[in-house]
């Protein structure tokens, strides 16, 4: 059966994909990516479809298909891997970690792979198992660029709801300087999604490190914030 529905999920996607999908998606990218060149919103279709099929596997099983998935290097092929993760999150322990961790490290290619499993099934994951924020920590003191990024956007959602703002903090020093400007843009994305409910304490962080911050994580962290504070913190010393 296992082998069956991943056939069908290559099977739909191939049947669904679009040229001018795939070359209008082209320019989202700075690297290479491969696409089938199917919309998001027929995806997630085709990855509900085939997660029915899945019922009464074992999350072991559903998520060897997973990193089948993965493996393919197409990009469908990963938001489905990814959809079908989180679906499973309720039954998550502590040991799933390293699986998502050698996804990332593997497996991840594209800011658009990164986030879908970081936001939803890494971000779920840690507010689980809190303590795993200390291996993302590590995650942002790695030299590949994706387990950089993914250290910042796998909090997005839990910053949302105003957790974790110290550990948020923690690593936005530690990528503070980052080069990458995909980095810069996951860690700024992060302090503005934690602005959401800390609105006074981001605002003081980002003054405070203002001077050394690249403008492109400068103007992610403050983007929700009110014009008269933007304005402050967009101004030049």
């Amino acid at each position: 059966m296992e082998g069956n529905v991943v056939e069908f999920v290559r099977n739909e996607l191939a049947l669904h994909g679009d040229d001018s999908v795939r070359e209008s998606g082209k320019r989202f990218f700075k690297e290479e990516t491969k696409s089938y060149g199917v919309k998001t919103s027929v995806v997630t279709k085709i990855a509900k479809s085939g997660f029915r099929e899945l019922k009464g596997l074992d999350k072991n099983t559903i998520l060897a298909l997973c990193e089948e998935l993965w493996k393919s290097g197409y990009m469908e092929e990963s938001f489905i891997a990814c959809h079908w993760a989180y679906a499973l999150r309720e039954t998550f322990i502590p040991d799933d970690f390293v699986i998502f961790e050698g996804w990332v490290e593997h497996y991840v290619s594209n800011w658009a792979s990164c986030d879908t499993l970081c936001n939803h099934t890494v971000g779920a994951f840690v507010e689980m198992y809190p303590e795993y924020i200390e291996n993302l920590k590590r995650w942002a003191k790695s030299e590949g660029r994706w387990m950089r990024r993914a250290a910042a956007v796998s909090l997005i959602i839990p910053a949302r709801s105003g957790l974790f703002l110290e550990d948020i903090f923690e690593i936005a020093d530690t990528l503070l300087l980052d080069q990458d400007d995909l980095v810069q843009k996951g860690y700024g994305w992060m302090l503005k999604a934690a602005s959401q409910a800390h609105q006074r304490e981001v605002y003081d962080y980002v003054m405070s490190k203002k001077a050394m911050m690249p403008r492109t994580s400068l103007r992610y962290a403050i983007e929700k914030m009110p014009k008269e504070l933007r304005v402050k913190a967009m101004a030049k010393q």
